[in-house]
């Protein structure tokens, strides 16, 4: 298997050393990243301005470049750029949950989406804010989950996130985050603050935030395919 690996904390972050160790065992890794951390910049791909493009040396026996975009044109390099041929792209290990809300603003989503958007498998991971304890000691129980369930075979996207303590595995939906944002000024500047709330998902079984809640890794099918069908079937009739 042919393995592209991106991240959106950037080329020096502690969970892309820590996913490109672990994904060895699985692969052929080719590692195209951020230069600087992209941290919730979505889907998000540069065409006003010029995009710096260089080939990276911190990852011996491994083929390396940084880019000084988003996670997206990292995905879109090795496509469109580099032309490679691999067949995943693994995105991660993220520093901090990526659930609920937060998937749609997540560089680390958005890098998975890209791979799956140019006709790839793809695996965002994501670990809780404090360390990667729980990616660490279980990454290879997901995988396993994962190839034994064949759950690639029936979608083209997964997200998985890692709780710190792991007592199980659960296949999850995306839930509510329940953040109560806050615009603080600060001198000059106002920055977005506020903290989630994920006690309100604790009786929601089926979400992802309840699975982290229970410490059981998260793993949920995500679709590229932003149509409503529901209601896109009942205004058909």
């Amino acid at each position: 298997m042919k393995i592209l690996i991106t991240n959106d904390d950037g080329i020096n972050a502690e969970g892309l050393r820590l996913l490109v160790e672990k994904a060895k065992k699985y692969g052929e890794i080719l590692i195209v990243a951020p230069l600087y951390e992209q941290s919730a910049k979505s889907h998000s791909i540069c065409i006003r301005r010029g995009i710096k493009i260089e080939e990276n040396f911190m990852f011996p026996g491994v083929k390396a470049y940084t880019v000084d975009s988003t996670p997206a044109d990292c995905v879109r390099y090795a496509r469109y750029g580099l032309k490679a041929d691999f067949d995943i792209v693994f995105s991660g290990i993220n520093q901090g949950f990526n659930l609920g809300d937060d998937i749609m603003y997540s560089g680390t989503v958005a890098g998975a989406s890209e791979g799956a958007l140019v006709g790839k498998k793809a695996i965002a991971f994501s670990s809780y804010w404090g360390g990667f304890e729980g990616a660490d000691e279980f990454f290879d129980e997901a995988m396993n989950f994962i190839f034994k369930n064949k759950l690639l075979e029936e979608t083209d996207l997964l997200n998985v996130n890692f709780p710190k303590d792991i007592n199980g595995i659960k296949i999850t939906r995306q839930g509510k985050t329940h953040f109560n944002t806050l615009f603080v000024r600060e001198g000059d500047e106002y920055f977005q603050r506020g903290e989630p709330h994920f006690e309100l998902e604790k009786e929601v079984l089926e979400s992802d935030i309840c699975s982290v809640i229970n410490d059981k890794i998260s793993i949920s099918p995500l679709t590229i395919d932003r149509t409503d069908i529901k209601s896109y079937n009942k205004f058909l009739k």
